[in-house]
């Protein structure tokens, strides 16, 4: 059975920075295409980053402000978010596979960017 857990979310100031990870199972991580995507109240599922072996591709929206990266050996993916600003206030999903095509996603975990 494939699980995504998600955790890391929380409250930040504009500005600030988070971590958000994605502990997985039930797949051979090392070899999966994984994504990020985010959604804000109100609002559709919005893709955020892809995490191949080969490369990794960002959004116009969070280019050069979030990262994504794994750790093969723990089976987990991570999300850095810096320089937040309130609009990237939204539930976060990590999903195996391509968004929005797969289905196969975690709970989420919520960030929040406000003063």
């Amino acid at each position: 059975e494939v699980q995504l857990v998600e955790s890391g979310g929380g409250l930040v100031q504009p500005g600030g920075s988070l971590r958000l990870s994605c502990v997985t199972s039930g797949f051979t991580f090392s070899s999966a295409t994984m994504s990020w995507g985010r959604q804000a109240p109100g609002k559709g599922l919005e893709w955020v980053s892809t995490v191949t072996k080969s490369f990794t591709t960002y959004s116009d929206a969070v280019k050069g402000r979030f990262t994504s990266s794994i750790n093969s050996a723990k089976n987990t993916l991570y999300l850095q978010l810096n320089d937040l600003r309130t609009e990237d206030t939204a539930m976060y999903y990590c999903a195996l596979g391509v968004l929005p095509e797969t289905t196969i996603r975690g709970q989420g975990t919520q960030v929040t960017v406000s003063s």
